[in-house]
């Protein structure tokens, strides 16, 4: 065998790697990732973490276990400029400064972020503090989801939710639903805004569409966290709004 002679190429410091965290049932963040950040210079890298088929506060509960294994299945070459957890109700059950001690303890980042704390992120950017609640889980769910909003100065008086449990049926809810629904609540002329939650929620095209029918501020939960951890990598592109791109 012939030992041939190689070089290493040098990392750029000013392109730091970014994390996300999926839950193993679903199915939605990673294509409309892919979309979101398909002119980004940081490269994205995933892990999986177990999570329940069904959507309760004990099967959200329990991912805290997994938090730190999942975050030190990452690459270890590289400090991350940035992690997301892609789960917005799990977030609200753990914490989000919980799940950001648990991700650290895995991996080296400069930042962590989630789509709960991505989304009072957006509404502070934008200055609205009142937003409707579009969630597809049931009221176990989503009670501390709204509560979790509420201390952080993000009111959800209006709200409503498709009362799904599975995650199965959750990722297969059509677009015209969502925006239908979306649109129900954002007319509301109490709200500022319309927030629609869950990573495994296709949102991609509905967040334009509803905004453009209520003339209002709509974020879900993959668009903030894609927002967020843009902006937290320091490589957020010109132009770029609250709004998916």
């Amino acid at each position: 065998m012939s030992h041939l002679p190689y070089t290493l190429d040098v990392d750029d410091p000013a392109v730091p790697p970014m994390g996300l965290i999926v839950l193993q049932t679903d199915e939605t963040i990673e294509p409309e990732f892919r979309r979101s950040f398909s002119d980004h210079p940081n490269p994205l890298y995933v892990s999986r973490i177990r999570s329940g088929v069904e959507v309760t506060t004990d099967s959200l509960s329990s991912m805290a276990a997994d938090l730190r294994l999942a975050a030190d299945l990452l690459p270890k070459a590289r400090r991350f400029g940035v992690v997301g957890y892609g789960c917005t109700s799990a977030s609200s059950v753990i914490g989000s400064d919980k799940v950001e001690d648990l991700v650290r303890a895995g991996c080296d980042t400069a930042a962590v972020t989630n789509p709960l704390r991505a989304a009072v992120a957006c509404a502070q950017d934008l200055g609205i503090s009142r937003l409707a609640l579009l969630s597809p889980y049931i009221e176990e769910v989503s009670a501390p989801l709204r509560a979790a909003f509420a201390r952080d100065g993000i009111e959800m008086d209006v709200f409503g939710s498709f009362g799904v449990a599975e995650e199965a049926k959750v990722v297969r809810i059509s677009s015209e639903s969502v925006v239908e629904a979306a649109c129900a609540l954002g007319a509301d002329p109490s709200v500022e805004g319309v927030f629609i939650s869950c990573t495994n929620l296709r949102t991609f095209e509905a967040v334009k569409r509803v905004q453009n029918r209520i003339g209002k501020p709509v974020l879900s939960s993959n668009q903030s966290l894609a927002w967020h951890m843009r902006k937290l990598s320091g490589a957020r592109k010109p132009g770029t709004q609250t709004s998916v791109q």
